[in-house]
């Protein structure tokens, strides 16, 4: 049987008033504050006609107390729960994934465990976990929570255990346990298909059974996001489809190659990892068109108040370079901080234009011009394998993406490499990815403890001898 082309992934990623940091001072954008789920379901669904893949939810959790000048002028981490919002869009569409952001290091795996499996059957199996591994300082203080932040390298460590437990957790019922309830026996389900868990790690510990049958999905699509080499890492080892940024196919090209060889030292194949880099689009009929309406938005960017690594750069000349001081790496966004510093040192560039080239799109790709130009630089990198697919990410919305869907996801239906009906029912399936089985499944009940969570020790050690070096 021959093996089915490639074809392009995309995803669909919502800030409420568009990526650009001036989309909400662009006078189309006529919103308020409040939560708008009108605003939400029809984007889902716009993606949905679209054949989108996924309609992807970040979650910034947390806000900082410190009310300041500047804090002010960011309204877009103002948003839905994920949880709620996406089993809402479920319930109103038929075929998209559902991508939520969940963050390891303010959550339990047993609540995760119920929360994603109850997500999975209430969408028929289009569930999506974003594993996000961040400590952000004012977060843990929304929390209560006052120890001292773990390691950049730790958070990855911690994060794979949880998940490990998680998935042990799914697999506590085997996939048909409650389809053949026997009144005659009064046996609502088979005791064999029941393994309770018994677990018991480093940073988490479980015991016992999930209340709700295993997710449809077996487990949900695992994604994540990240560009240091933690993250690459990490992606290797879990992830069936990663977020991730770069502004030139060579340093996409690179990024891809090196990821996807790294699967096969964890038994895993090319194909069950997607990389989908961020892609900010803005689209119209021509390219001088298009280049206006982006001007539009530069206009508007703020660069009197400008940080990097711990500096407040309000002081230097926003026309001059980057000055040279000694910045320190954020335990957070390692891999973003890196690539500004090099682009910036790169091509010597001011800190308006380091705003204006890298953060205004948060270091991802920048197309933006008619439906051909934004096409071809969409089927370059997927031909030449800087790229699954992409997670479009509009600076302007609604509007930034209506024209994305109306302009350029024709083109490149016509041009083959873009389907044009879902294949599948499932999120797997429609990304062609495979199903887990449950391990536990067939083992006779009594005779075999359920399977051991995997230790994270040793890689433990690893990593944090590699960060140390």
């Amino acid at each position: 049987m021959s093996k089915k082309p490639r074809q392009l992934v995309l995803n669909a990623f919502f800030q409420r008033f568009g990526h650009h940091p001036a989309g909400w001072l662009h006078p189309s954008s006529t919103d308020n504050g409040r939560p708008n789920l009108d605003w939400y379901i029809r984007a889902a669904k716009l993606a949905e006609d679209a054949k989108f893949h996924a309609f992807f939810l970040a979650d910034f959790i947390g806000q900082s107390g410190e009310i300041t000048a500047d804090s002010v002028k960011h309204p877009n981490n103002y948003q839905f729960e994920p949880f709620t919002l996406q089993s809402v869009i479920a319930s109103q569409t038929k075929h998209i994934g559902l991508v939520v952001t969940l963050n390891t290091n303010f959550n339990y795996p047993y609540n995760v465990a119920r929360l994603f499996t109850s997500l999975d059957h209430i969408s028929g199996g289009r569930a999506a976990w974003n594993v996000v591994a961040q400590w952000p300082e004012h977060t843990a203080e929304n929390f209560g929570i006052n120890q001292n932040r773990p390691p950049h390298p730790e958070r990855y460590v911690r994060a794979e255990e949880f998940l490990n437990v998680t998935k042990a957790l799914w697999d506590t019922w085997d996939d048909n346990a409650f389809d053949h309830p026997n009144r005659e026996a009064r046996q609502f389900y088979n005791l064999a298909s029941a393994h309770p868990l018994d677990y018991r790690g480093k940073y988490y510990s479980a015991k016992g059974l999930l209340d709700f049958p295993r997710p449809i999905q077996g487990y949900p699509v695992i994604v994540q996001a990240g560009n240091s080499e933690e993250g690459r890492e990490f992606a290797a080892k879990i992830a069936e489809l990663q977020y991730c940024s770069a502004q030139s196919l060579d340093i996409a090209k690179a990024y891809y190659t090196d990821v996807k060889r790294r699967l096969a030292k964890y038994g895993r194949e090319e194909d069950d990892l997607r990389l989908t880099p961020g892609l900010s689009v803005v689209v119209a009929e021509t390219d001088q068109e298009a280049q206006d309406r982006f001007a539009e938005l530069q206009q508007r960017v703020d660069v009197s108040n400008v940080h990097f690594g711990g500096f407040d750069l309000s002081g230097y000349d926003v026309d001059g370079p980057l000055p040279d001081l000694p910045y320190q790496e954020s335990e957070n966004g390692k891999g973003r901080f890196r690539q500004q510093l090099e682009l910036a040192r790169r091509e010597n560039l001011s800190i308006r234009e380091l705003v204006l080239r890298f953060r205004v799109s948060r270091g991802h790709l920048q197309a933006i011009g008619s439906p051909k130009t934004v096409a071809d630089i969409i089927e370059q990198w997927f031909v030449e394998r800087g790229a699954d697919g992409f997670n479009i990410v509009p600076p302007l919305l609604p509007s930034g993406f209506e024209d994305f869907t109306r302009l350029v996801v024709p083109e490149l239906q016509r041009r083959g490499i873009y389907h044009k009906e879902y294949e599948g029912a499932t999120l797997r399936e429609v990304l062609g990815l495979k199903r887990p089985a449950n391990p536990n499944t067939g083992v006779p009940k009594g005779t075999s403890a359920h399977r051991e969570v995997p230790s994270v020790a040793a890689e433990e050690a690893e990593l944090l001898r590699a960060a140390s070096a």
